[in-house]
């Protein structure tokens, strides 16, 4: 790995940090160890890492206070490493800026893979300064200005609320968006309180990209929370 991503890991349980690190630096990361908050805040500011692995459960504060922080600061990617489950928590984290979300316990795969998609996510952001006026996503093309969208260059017409939809997703691709973020970034504040439009235009998108949502390769669908455009 020519340009080595520097990752922050903020977690408090000595033998998850280890395993953690040991995962990273194996798959050629480099690695900086934060057991708590304080010590998390001064290593991101000093540091500045490439993306951030964070516990919720920490001895000083709680992870979501971090979140928020650096959320204030930078958009570095981060993803959030917790022991907690449920799906309230997950949306909350998400709305409030993590990138993604992984449930301990879990596997190096799963670990590698979100971590990849993350920083890939940073890497479509950097390289388009967040005004593409095109989005290549594997053999999809959304071209924004042309409001064309094209899959092994054959076009397939979307409706205006759905070429949003993409459009949104692929903005943010290999990043967990929630019901309500996509909600009111499509219809606005004054969207309606159910997700049934959202999973109607979702369904239609699928059907049209001919997407088996039981193996999905473009939109997945994060259970009670809401949907990744998939960029691996």
């Amino acid at each position: 790995m020519t340009d080595t991503k520097t990752i922050l890991v903020v977690e408090d349980e000595k033998g998850i940090r280890n395993f953690i690190h040991n995962a990273l630096t194996t798959n050629g990361y480099k690695t900086i160890l934060a057991e708590n908050g304080r010590n998390a805040r001064a290593a991101f500011l000093s540091q500045c890492p490439d993306l951030v692995l964070l516990d919720l459960g920490l001895p000083d504060m709680d992870g979501i206070e971090l979140l928020k922080e650096f959320r204030q600061w930078m958009q570095t990617p981060i993803l959030i490493v917790s022991a907690r489950d449920k799906e309230a928590e997950k949306v909350m984290a998400l709305d409030l800026g993590a990138d993604d979300y992984i449930t301990k316990p879990f596997g190096i795969s799963e670990l590698m893979a979100r971590v990849r998609a993350a920083l890939r996510h940073k890497s479509l952001l950097t390289d388009n300064s967040g005004v593409e006026s095109v989005i290549r996503i594997k053999d999809l093309t959304i071209d924004i200005a042309k409001h064309t969208v094209t899959k092994d260059g054959e076009e397939i017409h979307f409706t205006q609320n759905e070429f949003k939809c993409l459009v949104l997703l692929g903005r943010h691709a290999g990043k967990v968006l929630t019901y309500d973020f996509i909600m009111k970034n499509i219809w606005g504040p004054y969207s309606p309180s159910d997700n049934q439009i959202l999973r109607v235009n979702m369904a239609n998108i699928r059907r049209k990209l001919k997407e088996n949502p039981a193996e999905p390769k473009y939109i997945l669908t994060e259970l009670g929370i809401g949907y990744r455009m998939l960029i691996e």
